[in-house]
């Protein structure tokens, strides 16, 4: 039989250590998955890097694997000795299920299927865990608030259309992910991936998001600006009073505690004044204004 280069499969130093090996098997897997790759030979290379990682990630399989030492390169005919698959290593596979390993790999472990490690899969049979999927979700900012639950419809790569129902919870964010397990892609003899939707917030007429926080501009007049009021101001909970300090300006910004998104911790409001000056669109309100400008000492461009 041939001997394997299991570094050389994976494309590794011989000392790499198991972080660069699971990071190598890793991107292997995913371009050679059979599901998923247009590689002729997708699904061969897929099952001799499942076989390569079963070895290297194992630290007793790789040490005797490793105590072939440079006897033999890779495609070199390889003889076991006697009993060389009968030591501690070797075994009737995984919960009692023989996997269709190569020979090379049978004669130096008795078949031992991969198992322990959530990347790993009997590669003999093609078991895979099935991909995830992601798709964006767009809400308003109420359902954001309160939470609340969405029908939605997505369609796969061959057009077929599925309907589901997602649950909203209350103070999601924009850029949030809502997780629907085992709604992704059908694994291959496993399970189901999962699919991930990604949280869009619809604009809205009077806030805009950031994060937690929920920003607005409030209209108000001259004289509420300048002697103070208490008005009322819309918020995703309902209008709630807000003080107007007397002399504020626009572009002034006042807080609402806790009325932003909710969650584990409740973003705030902030409110930002903006002054709206009457039209002098009447005799009578330009008698006001007139009188205002004779019996008020102001002049805004003072220190310009």
């Amino acid at each position: 039989m041939k001997y394997k280069d299991y570094y050389e499969v994976l494309g590794v130093e011989r000392d790499a250590d198991p972080a660069e090996i699971k990071r190598a098997y890793k991107r292997l897997a995913r371009k050679y998955h059979p599901d998923v790759s247009k590689e002729r030979n997708a699904e061969e290379r897929f099952k001799e890097i499942g076989e390569a990682y079963d070895v290297l990630r194992d630290k007793d399989k790789r040490a005797t694997y490793d105590n072939l030492g440079n006897r033999w390169h890779s495609g070199d005919e390889f003889t076991p000795p006697p009993g060389w698959s009968s030591g501690p290593n070797a075994g009737g596979g995984f919960g009692g299920e023989r996997f269709d390993f190569s020979d090379f790999l049978d004669s130096m472990f008795g078949g031992r299927g991969a198992h322990g490690d959530p990347f790993a899969t009997p590669f003999g049979n093609s078991r895979a865990r099935g991909s995830d999927e992601r798709a964006t979700i767009i809400i308003t900012l109420e359902e954001a608030y309160r939470g609340g639950e969405r029908s939605i419809s997505l369609k796969n790569s061959r057009g077929a259309t599925r309907n589901l129902k997602v649950k909203i919870p209350a103070g999601i964010r924009q850029g949030q992910q809502i997780r629907l397990a085992g709604q992704g892609q059908a694994g291959r003899g496993g399970q189901s991936g999962d699919l991930f939707l990604s949280v869009e917030l619809a604009p809205h007429a009077l806030f805009r998001p950031q994060g937690a926080d929920v920003h607005m501009n409030l209209p108000i007049t001259p004289w509420e600006a300048a002697l103070g009021a208490s008005v009322k101001v819309p918020t995703l909970g309902g209008k709630v009073d807000l003080k107007i300090p007397a002399g504020s300006q626009s572009g002034r910004k006042l807080r609402l505690k806790a009325k932003g998104l909710g969650g584990s911790k409740a973003g705030d409001q902030y409110v930002t004044l903006q002054i709206v000056t009457p039209a002098a669109n009447s005799e009578a309100a330009k008698r006001l204004y007139r009188k205002m400008a004779e019996e008020l000492d102001f002049d805004p461009r003072k220190n310009i």
